[in-house]
């Protein structure tokens, strides 16, 4: 953090605090006493109001406050929960930059609206899902995604054994609790998307590429060339279930006479294998039949016969 920064951060950090010793603004700003001292007495000249009293630390003059940013309070309870939401969702370096934009925030509102704000936030929380922790992969290709880098990982799908690819990467997505990459794939000639918790070794290259210019961050699923059908059927007391777990490749569902029809598109079955699977005796599988006679194998292995 920069001294500009730095000193901006002293002052949201002062603000709506009755006193605060300069140990511990050290220890908040990973710096030392004497840089506070410092730091203080800048503030000081540029003619910020902190008063000091030995033994108590400082504390901001009553009255003194930033310009207020005009949010209504719904407008800045969606932003402090959002700023929450990505807090937990990303790595290290941006989740800190979250909690400081939080509170940047929240300390330029005016007194009433950041209590308003504050009672919402009370008994409101946004809590992502879980897809693992990718922390350094997610930086690593950040930075991969922003320099234009291409790629290489060891890639594991579920029932194959490990793949080395070589990709060039365009974005990043969170789709339900679970980080993607969406990137070219030069070796298969399309788009691919890759789940971050199913990569190991990833390295970014020396090598460069080009982007469509016309490129956005968007997922298309179509654009992956998923052409095999599935369909599920599901018992129709199972209707609300089935709509509070949707998997990332369905497509559709539907109530007939038989129960709940589900259908996904996917490039090969083995990928929804597990999550099928997982519901028991409750799903019948419909088509393909390559994917019937995997569940029955499985089944079979599960039970330990031949």
């Amino acid at each position: 953090m920069n001294r500009t920064d730095r000193l901006l951060a002293l002052v949201l950090e002062l603000r709506g605090r009755e006193w605060v010793r300069a140990e511990e603004l050290a220890r908040t700003f990973e710096v030392s006493v004497r840089t506070v001292y410092r730091d203080v007495l800048a503030l000081n000249e540029a003619g910020v109001p902190v008063v000091s009293v030995p033994g108590r630390g400082y504390r901001l003059m009553d009255g003194y406050f930033l310009p207020p940013l005009h949010f209504t309070p719904q407008e800045a309870v969606m932003l402090t929960l959002g700023v929450g939401a990505v807090q937990k969702a990303f790595d290290a370096e941006y989740a800190s930059a979250a909690e400081s934009a939080a509170k940047k925030l929240l300390a330029v509102l005016p007194e009433e609206r950041r209590a308003d704000v504050e009672r919402v936030r009370g008994h409101l929380r946004v809590i992502p899902g879980g897809g693992g922790r990718v922390d350094e992969t997610l930086r690593l290709l950040r930075g991969a995604v922003l320099d234009n880098r291409t790629v290489t990982f060891a890639y594991h799908k579920p029932h194959a054994p490990p793949q080395l690819r070589q990709v060039d990467p365009l974005g990043l997505v969170h789709l339900h609790g679970v980080w993607l990459l969406v990137a070219f794939d030069p070796g298969r000639g399309a788009q691919r998307a890759f789940r971050l918790d199913r990569m190991e070794e990833v390295r970014v290259t020396t090598r460069t590429f080009t982007r469509d210019p016309a490129w956005r961050i968007e997922y298309r699923p179509e654009r992956e060339e998923r052409n095999v059908t599935v369909r599920l059927l599901f018992p129709v007391e199972r209707e609300r279930t089935v709509r509070e777990r949707p998997n990332l490749f369905q497509t559709g569902s539907r109530c007939t006479a038989q129960g709940v029809e589900v259908t996904l598109r996917v490039r090969d079955t083995g990928v929804i294998l597990s999550w099928v699977l997982s519901w028991g005796g409750d799903v019948t599988v419909l088509e393909p039949g390559e994917l019937r006679e995997q569940v029955r194998a499985e089944a079979r292995r599960m039970l330990g016969s031949s």
